[in-house]
């Protein structure tokens, strides 16, 4: 029980230094592995490991219990995949998955002969379990690098759709090997078993998702059912399909996934929701698990050939899979370029290796013990290889190459209330992107009502990354009564916009402590809270501007009326020049207006509005 809890422990840690460190969770969850199981030996007085996934699940349950995870986690990403996003790079998406499998299966498997002398069978089944990505490893790439849609579509889709393909041609392969080891004719039979399992997981999937939409629809399950009802009825649509043929399952659940994504159905959001949960923790304990079960003496066996094979798939058989792939496809050739760098290995390689290098050690005299053996830790060399050589160089590579998406000017504004869609209304008038998130379904319809865009979401969730599109979104303000929310809100953004980018409203304690300075990020940087602003808002011609010549007469008026108004925004000439006016650097020098509201005590002196008029032409 100590190991199994401790794995638990473990992996939700690996998560939060993954957040930290901003990589891939799976670097963390990894190295984590390897050091509780084969590294702790040098440690431990009887050479055990602290933790070995074989003395947790053995036998046919470690294949089940890592089988059914995997089968989750392809659904969770599935239903991320929205058609719309494709129709334009349909094609290069496909030939990915087939021209670029097949390189990558061709290529990793006479290097694996050549690099490593593996007999053709073990180097071409190692040739197919690196055809896999994975949603695990390619979206938090993504997320921190911010590519450019073409680029993040492409990668997105194919790191989702290539997951059930690979693993399928895995099996094939891993099947050829038994046969021809037993003397069975196989030619024939690849190409019927390829036929029946993507049959089988396509209908399955299909079934599976418009059985719970008719459920869902028909308000058959009550609401806190839904989401078990949904992983139980995964698991089984998996299972089911597993029974009419192998591996039918990981091609049913993401198929499944995918019809569920393109459905417009709100329940969905809360479904999406506690899959990502779900998959967060099942990711956790299958890393640690796998990783785990290595021995030092694998890792000792794989030498130096074993680096010349990594650089060899990364520099030579990636980069031909994608140029093949993507001729013609209209990606500028940085974007190809880009493309070709990013192709790091997931959960679906690190179960299924090691899955059949299990099987492999048992067959014992149908196959060499050493490359059985060899198997796992060298796929596990070329997912940590991956992970740490792209993840850690993708942001500067997309930099160099000028794939990343431009600095948007759009704003997200956490809240609908009646000041958040005030203050909307007002920024939309400068020309300016405005999205308002709110969980609350009254706030979404009236701020619809005003013609305002909306997303009826809560902010703090993982699924708000996918949700908002951050390539039109640069800037967040936390506008919402909650201070607290307001708060949480910047510092779940901070991260993917920056620290000077992420706002919030003042509150009610910072307003009455005169004696303490405003935090840098407070909009608006005036000691005004939500209540306050919302009764000043709702006074008639509340709104005013100022032009200045210069910011010497900016300073001058906000000296003279800087206690009697509450600054907004500050605009150019050019349309989108547009700047929130906060606690961290005013540029009141590289604009010529502001819009601010006026208090009740707001009087223009006699004086300015003579110099006002005096500069109003005729």
């Amino acid at each position: 029980m100590l190991e199994l809890a401790s794995i638990f422990v473990l992996g939700i840690f690996a998560q939060w230094l993954a957040w930290r460190i901003k990589q891939p969770a799976i670097l963390p969850l990894i190295l984590i592995g390897l050091l509780v199981g084969p590294i702790s030996t040098f440690f431990t007085e009887d050479g055990a490991k602290l933790i070995d996934g074989d003395d947790i699940f053995t036998g046919d349950l470690l294949f089940s219990f890592v089988s059914i995870s995997v089968g989750v986690i392809l659904f969770e990403g599935g239903l991320t995949l929205n058609i719309k996003e494709i129709r334009s790079l349909a094609g290069t998406v496909r030939n990915l998955l087939i021209i670029g499998a097949l390189v990558t299966f061709v290529g990793g498997g006479i290097s694996a002969h050549y690099i490593m002398g593996l007999s053709w069978e073990m180097a071409f089944l190692f040739g197919a379990l690196i055809i896999v990505s994975g949603p695990t490893v390619v979206i938090p790439i993504l997320r921190n690098v911010r590519p450019n849609s073409n680029v993040n579509t492409v990668l997105k889709w194919e790191g989702i759709l290539i997951d059930p393909l690979g693993a399928l041609i895995s099996v094939l392969m891993y099947e050829f090997i038994l046969s021809s080891k037993h003397g069975a004719g196989y030619p024939l039979e690849v190409f019927q078993d390829f036929f029946i399992t993507i049959s089988a997981g396509v209908v399955s999937g299909g079934l599976g998702a418009f059985f719970l939409y008719s459920l869902i629809r028909n308000n058959a399950l009550p609401g806190y059912l839904q989401n078990v009802f949904t992983l139980a009825l995964v698991i089984f649509t998996f299972a089911f399909s597993e029974l009419i043929h192998t591996e039918a399952g990981l091609m049913a659940v993401t198929v499944m996934g995918i019809i569920l994504a393109n459905i417009k159905m709100e329940e969905l959001k809360k479904i999406l929701s506690f899959k990502e949960d779900v998959s967060v923790i099942l990711i956790s304990v299958l890393f640690i698990l796998l990783s785990s079960r290595i021995d030092i003496i694998q890792i000792e066996k794989l030498g130096t050939p074993s680096i010349a094979l990594f650089f060899v798939i990364i520099l030579l058989v990636r980069p031909i899979g994608v140029l093949l792939s993507t001729t013609r496809s209209g990606l500028s050739w940085r974007e190809r370029t880009f493309i070709s760098w990013i192709g790091p290995k997931g959960i679906v390689a690190a179960a299924v290796a090691s899955l059949f290098s299990l099987d492999l050690v048992k067959e014992g005299s149908y196959v060499e013990q050493h490359e059985a053996e060899l198997l796992l830790p060298l796929v596990f060399l070329i997912i940590v290889g991956t992970v740490v050589l792209q993840g850690s160089s993708a942001k500067f590579i997309a930099a160099w190459l000028g794939v990343r998406r431009d600095e948007p000017n759009g704003i997200l504004i956490v809240g609908a209330n009646e000041l958040a869609r005030k203050v909307a209304l007002k920024i939309k008038e400068f020309g300016i992107y405005v999205l308002l998130v709110d969980s609350s379904a009254p706030n979404i319809k009236e701020a619809k009502k005003l013609g305002l865009k909306t997303l009826e979401s809560n902010i703090l969730s993982d699924q708000i990354f996918d949700d908002v599109d951050l390539s039109k979104v640069g800037k967040l303000i936390g506008m919402t009564s909650n201070s607290g929310l307001n708060d949480l809100a910047c510092t779940w953004f901070e991260k993917e916009m920056g620290e000077s980018n992420v706002f919030r409203l003042a509150s009610k304690e910072e307003t009455e402590n005169t004696n303490v300075p405003l935090p840098k990020n407070v909009i608006f940087n005036a000691r005004v809270d939500f209540v306050t602003l919302v009764q000043l808002l709702r006074n008639k011609d509340v709104f005013d501007e100022l032009k200045y010549e210069s910011a010497l007469e900016y300073d001058e008026f906000m000296r003279k009326y800087g206690n009697k108004i509450v600054p907004l925004f500050l605009l150019g000439e050019e349309e989108g020049e547009f700047y929130l006016i906060t606690g961290f650097t005013t540029k009141a020098d590289k604009y010529n207006k502001l819009i601010y509201a006026k208090k009740p005590n707001f009087v223009l002196l006699e004086s300015d509005e003579q110099e006002d008029e005096a500069s109003t032409p005729e």
